[in-house]
């Protein structure tokens, strides 16, 4: 899968840009806020139609106008598509795959990135909906099934929730929490059994590349925290007995959750544990293994998605070689040319990058992108 053309008008900053990169390395350098990053943005949004950056589509449309379009097209197992997003301040957008208009759960996907941030860098230590968003972005685009279960639980937990305000303040009966409570057990189940299923890859491959990035001194393992269940020995073929387990977890905190007016147990609490020879990464590891793993989670990320699709995926790499040692650099910069991955990588300078190295370079300036 690459890219073959971005184009860009009154996005962000972007007044009318369009970019042709290399089925590579492709490497923009410019000074911070000139548009490099929301570029890298553009992107991530084609793939999932949202941005980890903006709580509403209306913040990606430049500032003194009314409309603005992201329009990418790429190619995938030898076929040309295009991906158009049309944003508007007083309209709902709208999502054309191939010229066709689509609904959200159609596209996630059909294009598929790994986005890795300075932030990432602070997934270990960060929040726990940091690690289910990225965990549920991995999967959704590897199964459209699981981001459609992931859709239809929010909407019942959010009924659910509602419902359990109401009994709370005493306008409601607790007799109607039986069906909310069915769909919930459900679709929890599906989405847990799911998370398991991905973890456990995921640690796989990512355990062989920490050991690698560390020269064989540190074994990585990722564990999954299921919140209220126990769902570590639930597998594929079990899922029906998850559903039960957690419909009878519901039933019996039905008393707590009315008290407190929220659901207390469910994968929207769930939390990924991270293991270095043994020892919780968060707790004992240091600066470094902390860093090594999440390259190695990212990495991961990309042999994962070659997996379950066919293809890799395109990788976005915003301003985190001035993150990573030489050796990590290194090490990244060989495994993207060893596996033929296109990258966009952002850089304020180019002292990170060997001067023989075998990438398209972009110079960016104010929201103007040009090629050498």
């Amino acid at each position: 899968m690459h890219v073959n053309k971005i184009f860009l008008n009154n996005y962000r900053n972007y007044i009318e840009q369009t970019v042709e990169p290399v089925d590579g390395l492709n490497i923009f350098v410019g000074a911070n806020a000139q548009g490099k990053t929301n570029l890298i943005e553009s992107m991530e949004y084609a793939a999932l139609g949202r941005s980890q950056r903006a709580s509403k589509d209306v913040e990606l449309i430049r500032w003194d106008q009314s409309s603005a379009v992201v329009r990418l097209s790429y190619q995938k197992f030898g076929v040309e598509h295009s991906i158009a997003f049309e944003l508007n301040r007083q309209k709902p957008r709208r999502i054309l795959l191939d010229d066709q208009p689509i609904r959200i759960r159609e596209l996630i996907g059909k294009f598929n990135v790994v986005y890795f941030s300075p932030e990432d860098l602070f997934l270990i230590k960060g929040s726990p909906s940091n690690r289910r968003r990225f965990l549920d972005a991995e999967i959704s685009q590897a199964s459209p099934a699981y981001f459609n279960d992931l859709l239809n639980y929010n909407r019942v937990l959010a009924q659910r929730n509602a419902l359990l305000k109401k009994i709370k303040d005493g306008v409601a009966s607790s007799g109607g929490l039986a069906l909310w409570d069915e769909q919930l057990a459900n679709f929890s189940a599906r989405i847990v059994v799911k998370r398991l299923e991905v973890v456990g890859k995921l640690s796989s491959i990512a355990g062989k590349i920490q050991s690698e990035l560390s020269k064989g001194s540190e074994t990585l393992a990722i564990d999954y925290e299921a919140k209220g269940v126990n769902g570590s020995n639930f597998g594929s073929g079990l899922t029906d007995e998850l559903a039960t387990r957690y419909h009878n977890t519901l039933n019996r905190l039905a008393g707590v959750d009315i008290a407190r007016g929220t659901t207390t147990i469910g994968p929207h609490l769930d939390d990924l544990k991270f293991m270095i020879n043994g020892r919780e990464l968060r707790a004992f590891g240091s600066q470094g293994q902390q860093r090594t793993a999440v390259l190695a989670l990212k990495l991961s990320e990309l042999e994962f998605l070659n997996g379950e699709t066919g293809t890799y995926p395109v990788l976005l790499l915003d301003d985190v070689m001035s993150e990573l040692d030489s050796a990590r650099r290194i090490e990244l910069i060989d495994f993207l040319k060893r596996n033929r991955i296109q990258t966009f990588i952002t850089a304020v300078g180019e002292t990170y990058f060997d001067h023989d190295l075998d990438a398209a370079f972009f110079n960016v300036d104010n929201a103007v992108i040009v090629a050498r």
